[in-house]
């Protein structure tokens, strides 16, 4: 690898699921020379040698986190490979919608059809796969058999195409979870043209009369600064636009009462924010269930969810889908259960939420915690709380199929019928959150990038993770992620060659 210090031709910030994409692409052109920072470990190229809860996919660690003891819509990895070391290895694919939505935002690039190569792409570095049959327990398969009953056609949860039932691809061998930094950066670490730093922090940008003139990190205590030709951003939905405020670009009034002196005013730092808020609705396992769970699970093959129905609301558009209903058995997410005795129920998801939030800064210091508001069902209209209520409804109906029923009863009332603040109080999130540094037109005054990811007033400065998608796709957010980086990427040797 090339030295620590030095300018670089492109320097990425952030190593998630987009910065592996992002370095292991623009390195592959061995004229350019590539940094990647990352504020949390690097484990090596050898998974061997990664934690084991990292490692293991029958789980959701929540060892290498930026914060604990927090809501769980902060939750957000701080590890090289990002999110990919410690989700739910679940990877789906939106619908046509999301791509009309896209495109009228950044343009033709985000055309379902123009998408479909990097979507490959994704699908063969991170080994995707079909759910094995010995992965699925006994409530999987009859929840499976109860979307059938209940009418839903089987679906390619990996493409476009209609409402229906079906299994997730999954970045997962034989229980190994196969993370960004291994399927990305395993084939890339050798390039003498790439650097990598772990438990690098990024700070700040410095800017000079509108321009980029380095990027301030902290190093193992010190303070250093790297520079580049080209700045890209790939720290996340909280993250990005983190640093974008901390370093003066975002919107006036907000980053004068921080203290920050403005660089650009761009209004839509931090706005947009929109993530997939959800309801988990518990059912008492019979004992039959139970000892199912426990037989799979000293085989070592119990995995909590393997299928899901894509669902539409009566709000949504022909031939999309704005639910996800998710069955689940296993150990509880939070908290824990006596030996033999589990945890099961069926999760109603919104998809495409109207209600927006945002990410602002407490203040100027790095170290402190964001100012995060998921916005969740805070739209006006009160649609959010009306299509989440049909999801509900649909998760009680499958519980109801005589595939289901007999394995679990039901915990209290119907849960469709909950007030809304009891709707509130229970509300989880399915940890997808996109949209605060939303593409669009420089006419569009809470934009902050174009279609190539370039932040509108800031030369050789671009972002390229979830915070550029202007709406949620219907989909785990992984998959579309990984895609978009990969588009991202080609787009800035695009401009470069």
């Amino acid at each position: 690898m090339s030295p620590v210090m030095g300018h670089h031709d492109v320097l990425v910030l952030g190593g998630g699921v987009a910065g592996c994409v992002l370095a292991a692409r623009l390195s592959e052109d061995p004229a350019r020379t590539v940094c990647l920072v990352e504020a949390g470990p690097d484990h090596g190229t050898d998974p061997g040698g990664w934690p084991r809860s990292l490692r293991d996919a029958h789980a959701l660690p929540r060892d290498h986190m930026w914060e604990r003891g927090v809501a769980v819509h902060r939750l957000r990895a701080r590890v090289l490979g990002g999110s990919s070391c410690v989700n739910g290895c679940w990877h789906t694919w939106g619908s046509a919608a999301d791509h009309e939505e896209w495109t009228r935002a950044g343009g033709p690039r985000w055309s379902a059809a123009a998408m479909a190569p990097y979507r490959e792409r994704a699908e063969a570095a991170m080994r995707l796969r079909p759910v094995p049959e010995r992965e699925f327990s006994l409530w999987a398969r009859a929840a499976l058999a109860g979307a059938r009953e209940l009418g839903y056609p089987d679906v390619d949860m990996g493409a476009e195409g209609p409402p229906g039932c079906g299994t997730p691809l999954l970045n997962a061998l034989d229980g190994l979870r196969w993370n960004a930094a291994f399927g990305y950066l395993g084939p890339a670490r050798s390039r003498a043209n790439l650097t990598i730093l772990g438990d690098t922090a990024a700070d700040r940008l410095v800017l000079d009369g509108g321009r980029i003139t380095g990027a301030e990190v902290v190093r193992h205590g010190r303070r250093e600064t790297l520079t580049a030709d080209t700045y890209v951003l790939a720290c996340g939905t909280f993250g990005s636009p983190a640093l974008l405020l901390r370093s003066g670009i975002g919107p006036a009034a907000e980053l004068r009462a921080r203290g920050i002196r403005t660089e650009v005013d761009l209004p839509g730092v931090g706005a947009n924010l929109s993530d997939q808020p959800g309801v988990f609705v518990p059912r008492t396992p019979a004992p039959r269930l139970n000892a199912a769970l426990a037989a799979r699970e000293k085989e070592g093959e119990l995995y909590v969810s393997r299928m899901l129905i894509r669902a539409a609301s009566t709000h949504c558009p022909t031939d999309g889908w704005d639910l996800h209903i998710l069955p689940s058995a296993g150990d509880p997410l939070f908290g824990g259960l006596p030996p033999g005795e589990y945890e099961a129920g069926i999760a109603a998801f919104l998809m495409k939420p109207a209600s927006r939030g945002r990410v602002r800064l407490r203040s100027a210091d790095p170290a402190d915690p964001l100012d995060i508001d998921p916005g969740f069902l805070t739209d006006p209209d009160g649609r959010d709380a009306a299509v989440l209520r049909e999801g509900l409804e649909i998760a009680e109906r499958l519980a109801a199929t005589s595939a289901l029923a007999p394995l679990a009863a039901a915990s209290g009332a119907p849960s469709y019928e909950l007030t809304d603040a009891e709707l509130r109080a229970r509300l989880g999130t399915y940890w997808h959150p996109v949209g605060t540094c939303a593409m669009g037109p420089a006419t569009d005054p809470l934009a902050v990038t174009d279609g190539a990811g370039r932040v509108h007033g800031v030369p050789d400065l671009r972002v390229a993770d979830a915070s550029v998608l202007p709406s949620a796709p219907a989909a785990n957010t992984q998959f579309p992620v990984l895609a978009a980086a990969e588009l991202l990427a080609d787009a800035l040797k695009e401009t470069a060659s």
